[in-house]
């Protein structure tokens, strides 16, 4: 299938700073779920070029847990324009750290979600061991849970990154307090919030996603210099008959950031200061 071209005209050294690869033969670790099919950088890489991005963030899924060989194999096919977030635990040694890191890799997933390899309730321990060697923290939550886990986010040496527009999961008001945990994480100087998968929470549905388009276009108006966008390639929680198209949902940023010159802060300048490129 040809990938259909945006209407939003990317700048050169755009970033993709979310997606995820699966190679069928690599089969899912204990406690994650089930591929979600046969994804390979090979079939990124044309959506990536059809759409005009050259950096990407391989993501570490769940279904792989502990495992971030298929992510390391796709970051070294998709060249130097490619970084990763990977899940180490604990118990991680030093020197596997410092692998990874050499690789690539600039952070750490923590997913408080069914499927999660390392929960919040785990993140201090672990950002303890990751921290020094320059990598971030990556969260993922019901973002209604954000005022109960607040603090502790703000206690988290580094940067961190907040995936998928809070991914609330049942779509909030711009004046509930878990949306206003939200913009008090960005007013810490130290949080970047993924514009991304509107898709996933969105009860009122494409093309427009209104519901979770109001959230995104009040976090552009709050920290636009702190905003990143995500494809989610390849939308492993959408409903195989209904994946959205990524063209379209790039097109979603005219909405969200109607000005040029912030776009390609959040295309471009923020993504690349936040993840070394």
């Amino acid at each position: 299938m040809t990938q259909k071209k945006s209407r939003l005209a990317v700048p050169p050294g755009a970033v993709d700073t979310h997606m995820h690869v699966y190679h069928a033969e690599t089969p899912p670790q204990p406690g994650g779920p089930p591929l979600p099919g046969d994804f390979r950088e090979e079939k990124y890489r044309a959506m990536r070029d059809a759409l005009g991005f050259q950096r990407v963030v391989v993501v570490q899924p769940n279904a792989y847990q502990f495992d971030n060989s298929v992510a390391l194999k796709a970051m070294k096919a998709l060249g130097p324009a490619a970084k990763g977030i990977a899940v180490v635990n604990e118990t991680t040694p030093e020197a596997e750290i410092e692998r990874l890191s050499k690789a690539g890799m600039v952070g750490q997933r923590f997913f408080q979600m069914q499927w999660g390899a390392v929960g919040f309730e785990r993140m201090h321990a672990v950002m303890a061991r990751v921290h020094p060697f320059g990598w971030l923290a990556n969260l993922q939550l019901d973002g209604r849970e954000l005022p109960k886990w607040e603090d502790s986010i703000k206690k988290l040496p580094g940067k961190l990154i907040v995936d998928h527009i809070g991914k609330f999961l049942e779509p909030v008001a711009a004046e509930s307090a878990p949306f206003k945990s939200l913009l008090t994480l960005l007013d810490t100087g130290r949080c970047w919030v993924k514009l991304s998968g509107a898709y996933e929470t969105s009860k009122t549905g494409a093309p427009k996603y209104e519901d979770v388009s109001v959230l995104a276009r009040a976090l552009v108006r709050h920290a636009p210099e702190r905003m990143i966008w995500a494809s989610n390639w390849p939308h492993p929680s959408a409903p195989k008959g209904n994946v959205p198209d990524d063209a379209d949902l790039l097109d979603l940023l005219l909405d969200w950031a109607p000005d040029e010159a912030m776009r390609r802060k959040i295309l471009v300048d923020n993504p690349a200061a936040l993840y070394g490129f």
